[in-house]
Formats: structure tokens, sequence, C-alpha cells
């Protein structure tokens, strides 16, 4: 019985951590808005240019 008391008494050590607990999750917040905003910002990129298929076909006189 004596091996079960001192296993149930005996705790493991937490490892300190580098940061404040707190820290990690709003680290992480700040880098997905920040690649949110980068992705937004590239939104509708596709759209800005014309077609290089019709621009070609049109100078060989090829405008059907």
């Amino acid at each position: 019985m004596s091996i079960f008391l001192n296993v149930l008494a005996s705790s493991e050590e937490l490892a300190p951590l580098v940061l404040p607990a707190l820290a990690f999750p709003l680290i992480a917040a700040v880098v997905f808005t920040t690649l949110g905003f980068v992705t937004w910002s590239f939104r509708d990129v596709a759209n800005r240019q014309d077609p290089k298929a019709a621009k070609a076909g049109d100078a060989h006189g090829a405008g059907h």
C-alpha cells in the first residue's frame, strides 16, 4: 500500500514556459490575422489582366 501512496502523492513538475501561457494564443491570432490580411490583399488579382489568348488571336486576324 505504501507504493500506491507514493505514486499517488508524487506529481510531475511542470516544465517552465518561455512565455506566459496567454502569449501563445495571442501570437497565433496575430500570425493568422496577418496571413489573412495578406491573402485578402491579393483578392481578384487574376481579373486585373486581359486574357492573353484573346490578344494573341486577334493580332493574327482570327477574330471569330
